[in-house]
C-alpha cells in the first residue's frame, strides 16, 4: 500500500504554535492538527507546504528548516507526515478547512485533542523547547 505524503507547518510566533481544528464533516473531524495538506505531483515538500498554507489560512509564511518525519497507519491508509519548522509575520484568523484557530503554548500541546500522526511530532516539538533546544527552531 502507497504511503501518502503529507507536509505540515509548525507555525511559530511569540512563543506559541498555531494548531487548527478540523471541520466535523471532514474525515477526523474535531481533532486538531498542524496546517498543512497533501503534497501534489511535481511538488517539493516546501512548495506544497507553502501552497496548502496560503490555501487554509490565507497566510505567508518563511519555511525555516525540515523539523521531523513520522508514519501513521490510519484505517484508510497510511500517510508520512513530514513536518517544518515556519515564522509568520501575520496572524491566521479563519481557515477553509478548519472551524478553528488557536495559538497555543507549546508545552500544552497534548492537552488538545490532536490527529494521531500529529502527535509524534507535538512530543518532538515539546522535547526540543523543554530541553532548552528551541533556540535551534
Amino acid at each position: 500500500m502507497a504511503i501518502t505524503k503529507v507536509v505540515c507547518g509548525i507555525i511559530l510566533k511569540d512563543h506559541l504554535v498555531l494548531i487548527c481544528r478540523r471541520k466535523p464533516e471532514k474525515s477526523l473531524g474535531g481533532y486538531w492538527e498542524f496546517p498543512g495538506g497533501k503534497v501534489e505531483n511535481g511538488e517539493s515538500y516546501e512548495e506544497s507546504l507553502l501552497r496548502e498554507v496560503i490555501e487554509e489560512l490565507n497566510l505567508k509564511v518563511k519555511i525555516k528548516r525540515h523539523f521531523f518525519n513520522t508514519v501513521y497507519h490510519y484505517e484508510n491508509g497510511a500517510i508520512e507526515l513530514i513536518s517544518f519548522i515556519c515564522e509568520t509575520e501575520n496572524i491566521a484568523t479563519e481557515s477553509a478547512d478548519h472551524d478553528q484557530l488557536e495559538w497555543v503554548k507549546v508545552d500544552d500541546l497534548l492537552n488538545w485533542k490532536l490527529a494521531p500522526a500529529d502527535i509524534p511530532i507535538a512530543k518532538k516539538l515539546i522535547e526540543k523547547f523543554q530541553t532548552g533546544n528551541s533556540k535551534e527552531l
